[in-house]
């Protein structure tokens, strides 16, 4: 079990794509993608979170609350690292394929030299994949307040670490009903 670092399930969006809010979609066994990530991540993690703008859970768990009106992925990067204070594994909702194989990758070749720690595949980086130190937040909020909320835009101009996968399905991001579908019918293969 790691104990340094603290694992966030990102399930806050607004799932405009989705046309209903995914964290609540039913997954494999789960009730909800939000709790079957979470669980994922408790197998592996000492503490774990959810990172929301609002409770809107059917299950126990640790709540980290996005303080910002917009919704960015940008803006609770900033809350989680704002309430944890040390570097912390984030994985988003949305991703349910991400294994524990690919954390524990991530885990050992994390360096507290970089800014981040993030996935990245032959499809670019997976910024809601991988860690982010207490750093990344000066950098988050001068850009937060020029009104740019592309992660991407920090992660390119600043030292990060970048672990290289393979496996693209693992990243497969449900966003449409037709990528939970796919979803669905990987799990149960």
């Amino acid at each position: 079990m790691i104990k340094d670092i603290p694992a966030v399930v990102f399930a806050g969006g607004k799932s405009s794509r989705m046309g209903e809010d995914k964290a609540l979609l039913p997954f494999d066994q789960y009730p909800s993608l939000a709790q079957y990530q979470y669980q994922k991540l408790q197998k592996l993690f000492g503490d774990v979170y959810i990172s929301t703008k609002d409770d809107k859970f059917d299950f126990d768990a640790n709540m980290i609350y996005d303080t910002y009106e917009i919704n960015s992925p940008l803006g609770a990067i900033i809350s989680v690292l704002r309430y944890t204070q040390k570097p912390t594994f984030i994985l988003s909702v949305d991703v349910p394929l991400v294994d524990s194989a690919i954390i524990k990758k991530l885990i050992s070749d994390y360096d507290n030299r970089y800014i981040a720690t993030i996935a990245q595949t032959q499809n670019g980086l997976e910024p809601l994949c991988g860690i982010y130190n207490v750093s990344f937040v000066p950098k988050a909020v001068q850009q937060f307040k020029q009104n740019n909320h592309k992660i991407n835009y920090i992660l390119q101009k600043e030292k990060i670490k970048s672990i290289f996968f393979e496996d693209t399905n693992k990243f497969l991001n449900v966003n449409y009903p037709k990528d939970y579908q796919k979803a669905l019918d990987y799990v149960t293969i």
